[in-house]
């Protein structure tokens, strides 16, 4: 995608305590697009206060402003409201990536869930991933003829209300035990907006109207026509917590993402290392149960619990808000957003589905496959994949509670963090309420290839990847098929039989199809399967 994302730093102060973080002036960045920019990348810039010259967003020089290191927050108010982690809508998916002809399984807030598409109905159901009979998971079954989710191990069919409409092994001419309470399926409030599919996660009846009251956060790009709205997701290996600080922390891009998400700027006057890292001030602007708000004059961002962390230009302020009326704008004003869509898995787990709406450039996406826009996007997430995953392990170590104490927070950049941190502990009991799930032990350590795997945590759930990976690997096997059949020929062919020319024509096609086979090998692999990151040689 073409996007030029730079982070505007005007000189406001961010105090390092969680606690003392006030509403102060605005907050985040100044998201400003380059068409030109190719489309798979993004470019960090700033722009400074007195000057309309772009440069890097990480100035060299370094803030000797004394700070203070962030103490644990006070005790929660007793009268704070309190965040109910079982009382919000939660995504499952983009609904470009679900196949309607077979069910899915999902794990979000450590509740396994079948997604299958009811024909009947025309919508997505979202079902406990158990057969009542014996527990087997319906994720692994299919939906039938009658378009009935159908249970493969014994053949139970539902239907969109979870009702079974089906026990096989029932005699005919008996009771009707199919219709027994029991052998229903739970069945979760659902809906589908912003393209997203999204799950109240309380099969309760009380909540079988929901939508009625209270519904997913919304999100006007996303349905906005003049908007392209191409979006991935991922299955990452490292907790929510820890997703959404990375997330809201602009100042790691320079160094965990360097060489990848590159910068189109002056080089400033002094540097301090390679990378161009400089002082980045943030501020929260309002903090409350709802999550919290944060602007930095050119740009505005929002955390809206529990999944969403939205920033988006703000045109108007970045062309002067004190302009003079006669001051001419022009008539379509590019405009770009980054919406991150963070889902709690289980600990040491989580799923992030990314959008990056923009009213400018829509060819692009019309004419470039989605895939080529994810190989970029995947290759930055694996950039700071392990970092994140080890740093959470530390965190664990010292406990959730500790993390001011564990964390030594001292500059202005890490505002955002340090104010999602706060609404952590005031709001939220300082962690994911999983319900005594689980002990509160992560999962050990994985392999580094297992870590960063692509395919399974990526590929699998992306039908524009899995079609490509698909295609890919059966253009690898024709070509192969096609240098040893040219070896075959020249090798059957007697001396004389065919000319020269066409003799060695044959060996160039043999040896170029061998070459352009192996290439190909090496691209699926790096691209969908594994590509390790060495930050030691960037």
């Amino acid at each position: 995608m073409a996007a030029l994302v730079s982070f505007s730093v005007p000189p406001l102060h961010v105090p390092t305590s969680p606690d003392s973080i006030s509403v102060s002036k605005p907050l985040l960045t100044n998201i400003q697009i380059n068409p030109t920019a190719p489309s798979s990348s993004f470019s960090l810039v700033c722009r400074k206060k007195s000057n309309s010259k772009l440069f890097t967003a990480f100035s060299p020089s370094i803030s000797t402003e004394p700070t203070n290191t962030p103490e644990a927050d006070p005790e929660v108010e007793i009268r704070a409201e309190k965040f109910d982690w079982y009382a919000q809508w939660y995504p499952l998916m983009p609904i470009c990536d679900l196949d309607k002809r077979r069910p899915h399984a999902k794990k979000v807030m450590g509740i396994d869930v079948v997604v299958w598409w009811d024909r009947n109905e025309s919508s997505w159901k979202v079902f406990d991933d158990a057969c009542p009979h014996r527990l087997a998971p319906l994720s692994e079954g299919r939906i039938d003829q009658w378009g009935r989710l159908q249970c493969v191990y014994h053949g139970w069919c539902f239907n969109g209300s979870g009702e079974c409409k089906l026990i096989p092994q029932a005699p005919r001419d008996g009771p009707p035990i199919h219709t027994f309470k029991k052998a229903c399926v739970a069945a979760y409030p659902s809906t589908v907006q912003n393209d997203i599919l999204w799950f109240w996660p309380n099969t309760d009846p009380q909540y079988k109207d929901i939508l009625a009251t209270k519904r997913p956060p919304f999100l006007p790009e996303i349905d906005d026509p003049s908007y392209t709205k191409l979006m991935g997701n991922r299955d990452i290996n490292y907790g929510y917590e820890v997703l959404i600080e990375n997330l809201m922390d602009p100042a790691h891009v320079p160094y965990a993402h360097y060489g990848i998400m590159r910068t189109q700027s002056r080089k400033p006057e002094e540097k301090v290392d390679r990378e161009g890292g400089r002082p980045v001030e943030l501020s929260i602007e309002k903090l409350d149960v709802n999550g919290f708000t944060a602007d930095q004059v050119w740009s505005k961002s929002k955390f809206m619990p529990p999944c969403i962390f939205y920033a988006y230009s703000d045109p108007d302020q970045a062309n002067g808000s004190a302009s003079s009326p006669d001051t001419k704008k022009p008539s379509v004003q590019k405009k770009f957003s980054l919406i991150f869509v963070c889902v709690p898995v289980s600990p040491g787990k989580s799923r992030l589905i990314w959008c990056f709406p923009r009213n400018f450039g829509l060819w692009i996406d019309k004419i470039v496959p989605r895939w080529i826009f994810h190989v970029g996007q995947n290759l930055i997430l694996d950039s700071d994949l392990y970092l994140l995953h080890v740093q959470e392990q530390k965190i664990m170590d010292v406990g959730q509670a500790n993390w001011q104490r564990a964390c030594f927070v001292p500059t202005k950049s890490d505002a955002l963090v340090v104010g999602f941190r706060k609404w952590l502990n005031k709001y939220a009991g300082g962690q994911v309420d999983w319900r005594g799930k689980y002990s509160g032990v992560l999962p050990p350590s994985p392999p580094r290839e297992e870590l960063m795997d692509r395919y399974w945590s990526h590929v699998v759930n992306c039908q524009s990847c899995n079609f490509a990976y698909k295609s890919l690997n059966i253009l690898e096997v024709a070509l192969q098929v096609v240098s040893v059949a040219s070896i075959g020929i020249v090798a059957a062919m007697k001396q004389g039989m065919i000319p020269a020319a066409a003799r060695n024509s044959l060996v160039v096609v043999a040896i170029l199809s061998f070459a352009f086979s192996r290439w190909l090998a090496h691209f699926i692999y790096k691209n969908f399967r594994y590509h390790d990151y060495d930050h030691a040689f960037r």
